[in-house]
């Protein structure tokens, strides 16, 4: 069986079925409270979008979006697949992101992968809840979640 592509509702949700089994990682960086949404652009010209709802300690909702539902969204992360992959791989090779393949890293640079929003504060919420978003990614370490560079 191979994992789930980066660009796929079932990547995300295993990524959410690892924060959910581990809240103990997850309590030392308090609650997060945010609708993130990700877009993917594949190299066909579409994108892959979906939304993620965390709510505490938790991640409540994985779902698929449609074109434009990010902006409903808090923020949203946006790049192309190839930048998504590379940041996934880092994360297989090392047990986390290392360097500059780091979310904080990705959207400071605004190069690959950028960080979006109708407003500042949904944006102010990436910052805020930056160490969990980076550990909710860094959950494709695991064996059972690890997609397909």
């Amino acid at each position: 069986m191979s994992a789930p592509p980066v660009d796929s509702v079932a990547f995300l949700e295993g990524l959410a079925a690892q924060m959910n089994a581990h809240p103990d990682r997850y309590e030392v960086l308090g609650d997060c409270d945010l609708v993130l949404g990700v877009v993917v652009q594949r190299p066909d010209g579409q994108a892959f979008r979906a939304r993620i709802t965390f709510e505490g300690i938790a991640c409540l909702d994985v779902c698929e979006a449609e074109a434009g539902d990010e902006a409903l969204a808090d923020c949203w992360l946006e790049g192309p697949l190839d930048a998504w992959s590379a940041m996934v791989d880092d994360i297989v090779e090392h047990g986390r992101a290392t360097g500059r393949h780091t979310l904080n890293s990705l959207t400071l640079m605004g190069e690959s992968i950028r960080l979006r929003g109708q407003d500042v504060m949904g944006i102010d919420k990436f910052s805020r809840f930056n160490q969990s978003l980076q550990e909710f990614f860094d959950g494709a370490a695991a064996r059972s979640v690890r997609a397909v560079g």
